[in-house]
């Protein structure tokens, strides 16, 4: 995990659009930047309609939120689309961004060793800095502890 005070690596990801995303389009804003295993899944849809119902709140404090996970664009799409989801999702399937944010990770299942994303979350300043960062989060309460933290 990315230690807090240290500048949050700049990417370049397409979102449920197809359209691209820079972290640097988003300064002079808060950026609640949270890594995601897989779209459509109980925890992620939990963690996701979390922040949609809270995304007035958050926008209202001047931040924004950033869904990212190894899913694809299309697959992006789908899972806004089912849920309404008012923010925005970015596709990383060749896990650089996942990998620049040290949440692409050994996991244990059932005893099973492999690769997947660790759920984390990372609050950064307007001026690019992490301010905030939460690891193995869950996703039920993550949502509402990252509006408490702006």
């Amino acid at each position: 995990m990315l230690e807090e005070g240290t500048k949050a690596p700049d990417f370049s990801l397409p979102d449920q659009n197809g359209e691209m995303h820079r972290l640097s389009d988003y300064r002079g804003q808060k950026v609640i930047l949270y890594f995601y295993p897989k779209d459509n899944t109980s925890g992620c849809t939990k963690q996701a309609c979390g922040f949609a119902e809270r995304y007035p709140q958050i926008r209202e404090k001047g931040a924004v939120v950033l869904g990212v996970s190894k899913d694809s664009v299309a697959s992006h799409k789908k899972f806004e689309e089912n849920y309404s989801l008012p923010f925005t999702l970015l596709s990383d399937p060749d896990k650089v961004v996942l990998q620049a944010y040290d949440v692409w990770k050994e996991k244990s299942n059932y005893g099973k060793i492999t690769m997947g994303v660790i759920r984390t979350t990372y609050l950064i300043d307007e001026e690019g800095i992490i301010i905030k960062s939460m690891g193995k989060v869950k996703a039920a309460d993550n949502p509402q502890e990252m509006l408490e933290e702006l």
